[in-house]
């Protein structure tokens, strides 16, 4: 899989690290296993954080300042791991997916890092992490139409697909979804990705089915 990352962070003094996996995968509901794991997760955090903020979570940290040198406003446009730890500390629960799903949570509770799991059959070409531009918005999950110029976003011959924020429903992964890109997106040098994407990795063989397994660190 050809992933850049684009000048526009450079431009703005910001280091980018992606943790990059692509797999065959089997997309079902989440067995107890993986769901009693998540709960684990979710506990260890709510025991390390307890009443603080989500924002005091190193790598959360990092990507608000990334929004932030956008001139994007990182409590408007959360990222999503941050949005996740919210949730958990303010005891609301996660919804529950699939397994490739709620693998993306785990790790992703887990490490502070904001991570994107796309179908990689609807994916088309070479994908660039960028600035969001004016008029190109795209519909988010569960969330409609999401204004993401300024946000690092994900963009293949098509346009922007996915971002720290939310993913659009283009290239969600469903049930019919056969192969799996998932990519981790770390800032400011990310020291976490290399162990997170380690972490990823057997989670997905042993939750998702994963095999044909590719991992990649792209720096800029």
């Amino acid at each position: 899989m050809n992933i850049s990352i684009g000048q526009d962070f450079t431009d703005v003094g910001t280091k980018v690290t992606l943790g990059v996996v692509t797999a065959d995968i089997t997309v079902v509901p989440s067995s107890n296993a993986l769901n009693a794991q998540l709960e684990a997760v979710i506990a260890a955090r709510l025991a390390e954080l307890g009443e603080g903020p989500a924002s005091v979570v190193p790598q959360i940290a990092a990507t608000r300042k990334a929004y932030k040198a956008f001139g994007k406003d990182p409590a408007r446009y959360r990222p999503a791991a941050e949005a996740l730890t919210r949730r958990v500390l303010q005891g609301k629960g996660l919804y529950r997916i699939n397994n490739v799903v709620e693998v993306n949570n785990l790790v992703s509770i887990n490490t502070g890092v904001s991570i994107g799991a796309y179908d990689l059959a609807a994916i088309d070409g070479a994908v660039e992490f960028r600035r969001g531009r004016d008029n190109e918005p795209y519909e988010g999950i569960g969330r409609g139409p999401l204004n993401i110029e300024g946000l690092p976003v994900f963009a293949d011959a098509q346009g922007p697909f996915g971002s720290p924020t939310s993913d659009s429903e283009r290239t969600m992964v469903t049930e019919n979804c056969t192969r799996l890109l998932m990519v981790l997106v770390g800032f400011g040098g990310a020291p976490e990705i290399k162990p997170a994407l380690a972490e990823t990795v057997t989670l997905l063989e042993t939750h998702c089915a994963a095999i044909n397994l590719h991992r990649s660190i792209v720096r800029n």
